[in-house]
């Protein structure tokens, strides 16, 4: 006799059902309260979020957008996407919001198609000088589908250089203009972007992934008055779900003649809907857009503003205190959330740094700085960043004190002594800010 499947039945029951996945989400669940999670790109979302990630919407396909959907059955999957939609439009005033990329990585994929062809000439930052693998990097698709011209940082200041970024432009042409990064602290002059990009017929694409929740709070300048299309992911500083999401500031008919199929000239907003479907995607993940929704509407409330001023105070006041301890940090110091060390001074490599700080009881990522001597699989740095910390309600009196734990380990990587000492010590201020306490 074949069983019927009734799946309310198993309603918290994971444990028996797959006792082996249950318990790495719970080893997950201690991993994440007690130890210091100071990697830039992440954060902790609300339970509200967790829960409208883990329902019924998974079930659901739902190509296209809402009103025109290919599958019947979406009139409450529309709701939730027209909510994230107009929210996310809301927070960043912007024309228009396409919510379903499923990445930051797919977002700029399908941003790039819309304006580019294979072999097209795009120029990004440096994956070493602080932009990201999708900007240009040659294991990347972005730098195996088009032609990659890579602009920098100064060797003394740091910041990126402006006049390298217009040399370049002038001299390359380039279809578009990728600003934004993964590992570059200062704020960045979308206008003056906006200024070479139309001096030499370019797109201008500003990938916001990691400032977006600050400049969402309007602590550091939008790109979206200057920019032609935006992408950003829902996570890192806007604390949502795993996502991406592209925005257009400014909706407008676009130069490259792009045509409907009644003659007219396609939208931006246009163009890039129809490069995530059907172009590159097929059905959204409405569980997830469903919580990008909630992460965008707690972040309209004033007291995400807040939250975010103090990731960036509790940013500034770790830079110091750290380079009061004569660690190195990129430009000397940081506008945002995040920092960038070069630990070169201290004959130490990034990939020894993240390993003894993770024995010791703090994540970070190795990485590449400016002008790296090292692999990518070594570094002779590590990025380290606030959000995640400052979510738990640590402020900078917390920042000093974790100064002096990444000092202590770091002055002298090989003395287990000290890093169980700082174990102890970091795992007793963990237990001072309890995460998620209703799941242990």
């Amino acid at each position: 006799m074949q069983a019927n499947y009734n799946p309310g039945e198993k309603v918290e029951n994971l444990k028996q059902i797959d006792p082996e996945v249950y318990q790495s989400i719970n080893d997950e669940i201690l991993r994440q309260s007690d130890k210091l999670e100071l990697i830039a790109s992440e954060n902790f979302v609300s339970v509200a979020v967790l829960e409208a990630m883990g329902q019924v919407m998974t079930n659901k396909y739902a190509e296209g957008y809402p009103g025109k959907r290919y599958y019947g059955g979406c009139v409450f999957v529309d709701v939730a996407e027209d909510l994230a939609r107009e929210r996310a439009k809301q927070l960043f005033a912007a024309d228009h919001a396409n919510v379903q990329p499923h990445s930051g990585s797919q977002a700029n994929m399908e941003a790039y198609f819309s304006f580019a062809k294979f072999g097209d000439t795009i120029m990004g930052m440096n994956l070493d000088h602080g932009g990201h693998l999708t900007h240009g990097s040659p294991v990347n698709f972005s730098g195996r589908f088009f032609n990659i011209i890579s602009y920098g940082v100064s060797r003394q200041t740091g910041y990126i250089d402006m006049n390298e970024v217009e040399d370049l432009a002038v001299k390359e042409k380039p279809r578009i203009i990728v600003t934004g990064a993964s590992a570059y602290s200062r704020e960045i002059d979308y206008k003056a972007f906006r200024e070479i990009a139309d001096k030499v017929g370019a797109i201008l694409l500003a990938d916001i992934a990691h400032p977006a929740g600050l400049i969402a709070a309007g602590l550091l300048d939008s790109p979206l008055p200057h920019c032609h299309v935006v992408t950003t992911t829902t996570h890192k500083t806007l604390r949502g779900p795993r996502g991406g999401m592209i925005l257009v500031g400014k909706d407008m008919e676009n130069d490259m003649g792009q045509k409907t199929p009644k003659g007219k000239i396609k939208k931006i907003s246009q163009i890039i809907d129809s490069n995530v479907f059907p172009g590159f995607q097929g059905g959204p993940l409405m569980h997830v857009i469903a919580a990008k929704a909630v992460a965008f509407k707690e972040a309209l409330e004033p007291e995400f503003k807040v939250y975010s001023q103090n990731v960036i105070n509790n940013a500034k006041r770790l830079a110091q205190e750290l380079m009061e301890r004569d660690f190195q940090i990129v430009s000397k110091g940081t506008d945002m959330h995040l920092m960038l060390i070069d630990l070169r001074n201290k004959e130490l490599t990034g990939k020894k740094a993240e390993n003894v700080l993770e024995r010791a009881g703090i994540t970070v990522n190795k990485n590449m700085v400016p002008f790296d001597d090292q692999s990518p699989f070594i570094t002779s740095g590590i990025r380290i960043g606030t959000p995640a910390l400052t979510t738990r309600g640590m402020g900078e009196d917390q920042m000093k004190e974790i100064a002096g734990f990444i000092n202590k380990v770091l002055n002298d990587p090989d003395n287990e002594t000290i890093i169980e000492q700082v174990r102890s010590e970091v795992y007793d201020l963990c237990q001072q800010f309890p995460l998620y306490p209703a799941l242990k």
